[in-house]
């Protein structure tokens, strides 16, 4: 499979476009919300994490053979059809009751859908003092409009709270522009006769007038363009800043931004235009430097499950190791043994 396979397409007589990297599976875009039939293989994974979750202590190496070898559509069926089979009580709860430390927190997340946990992994980077915007960022930046929809819908629907008003009260500055802005879910569809050549150098003008031209960033004018811009018309774009201003958008924004702004804005930029690449980079940042973040590092291969093995080929390249390697390094116990079976389903070995 590739990037291609995991993207909805603009066809037009003589192309076919790919839009952004959809990760939802195809369950939660089509708001299929009650399966008509869940299937004996759903139920009989149901009987089995009941049975490893009763007695004295929980069998984690059964949990995870059950949860950690099933894929996003698979997870949802099985979060839905729990309760119906265990007296209203959720899979997530039980995950919580059951299980601790950053092993729980994984098996907190595989237990609900993909929306619903991206969901819960955005309240958590809001409690307590000072927003994790490491957490928040990949979540928001570089999204499709429909999931970006789905995720806002997801959160009041869950929590009874507006996501861009939670946001808001966490965030501050520019960085809150950027997520603003992405949260707004206006990226224009790729039209040929729209995103023409000229489009395309109006474009760089105004990026560059919002950059390199001005004394002072214009921030909210930058991150307009690159929200709105489709992939195919920013790789354009791209190539034609490159050619008359001598730098790629990557290095514009490198020079014109630092910290969680810098970062967040690259990975945006980088979701439309090299996303293999920024997963395969984002979980390199999971285990830079003094130990490592289990949070990110769980969250983003859970989030990025339906496309790891293309990041897997960006990692090696990028790394010279495979994704599994860094979690064999990085990680132990049961929490690494349900991070590999992740990385398994997703045919990583």
């Amino acid at each position: 499979a590739t990037l291609q396979d995991h993207t909805r397409t603009h066809e037009t007589p003589s192309q076919k476009i790919s839009m952004s990297l959809e990760l939802y599976p195809e369950i939660i875009l089509d708001k299929d919300l009650s399966p008509d039939a869940f299937g004996s293989e759903t139920d009989d994974a149901c009987k089995a994490i009941k049975e490893a979750c009763e007695g004295w202590g929980t069998n984690e190496k059964k949990l995870i053979e059950v949860l950690g070898s099933k894929d996003a559509e698979e997870r949802y069926k099985i979060s839905l059809r729990f309760p119906e089979l265990n007296d209203g009580k959720s899979l997530k709860d039980l995950m919580k009751s059951e299980n601790s430390g950053d092993f729980g927190l994984a098996t907190q997340y595989l237990a609900l859908p993909l929306d619903e946990a991206e969901a819960a992994m955005l309240k958590r980077a809001v409690k307590g003092l000072g927003a994790n915007k490491g957490m928040i960022y990949p979540i928001v930046c570089g999204r499709t409009n429909n999931e970006i929809d789905i995720l806002k819908k997801t959160y009041f629907r869950v929590y009874t709270q507006d996501l861009g008003r939670t946001l808001d009260s966490e965030l501050g500055g520019d960085f809150e522009k950027l997520i603003f802005t992405c949260l707004q879910g206006a990226e224009e569809e790729y039209d040929p006769d729209y995103h023409t050549e000229e489009k395309a150098k109006e474009d760089v003008e105004a990026i560059y007038n919002a950059g390199q031209g001005k004394w002072g960033t214009d921030e909210q004018g930058l991150f307009k363009v690159l929200c709105a811009s489709p992939a195919e018309h920013l790789k354009k774009v791209n190539m034609l800043y490159a050619d008359k201003y001598g730098y790629t958008l990557m290095k514009v924004l490198e020079k014109e931004m630092g910290g969680d702004l810098q970062k967040g804005s690259l990975f945006m930029l980088g979701m439309k235009t090299k996303p293999s690449e920024t997963i395969a980079k984002l979980i390199k940042s999971a285990c830079a430097g003094f130990g490592t973040d289990e949070l990110l590092l769980t969250c983003t291969l859970i989030r990025y499950q339906k496309v790891l093995k293309d990041a897997e080929v960006a990692h090696v390249d990028l790394f010279g190791k495979t994704i599994c390697d860094r979690i064999q390094s990085e990680t132990g116990g049961s929490y690494r043994d349900v991070l590999l079976a992740i990385a398994g389903t997703a045919g990583l070995s």
